[in-house]
């Protein structure tokens, strides 16, 4: 038999299929997401973004940047 792979972009989503598979007997499993993202780039990554909010940084223009 085939296999029909569904990305479901909501919860809501999610759960309209959980329930139309549940309504009709199929057997289903789900899988969470894993990021492709290195956990440690991205928390260097989140905590320059908050750095730069709060006003630590050095700003230079693109015209500086092959100086």
């Amino acid at each position: 038999m085939e296999s029909i792979l569904i990305h479901p972009k909501s919860k809501e989503q999610l759960a309209a299929v959980k329930a139309f598979a549940k309504a009709l007997n199929m057997n289903f499993e789900t899988k969470v997401a894993k990021s492709p993202y290195n956990p440690d780039f991205v928390k260097k990554i989140l905590k320059g973004r908050e750095d730069v909010k709060r006003g630590k940084g050095v700003k230079i223009p693109v015209s500086d940047l092959w100086k």
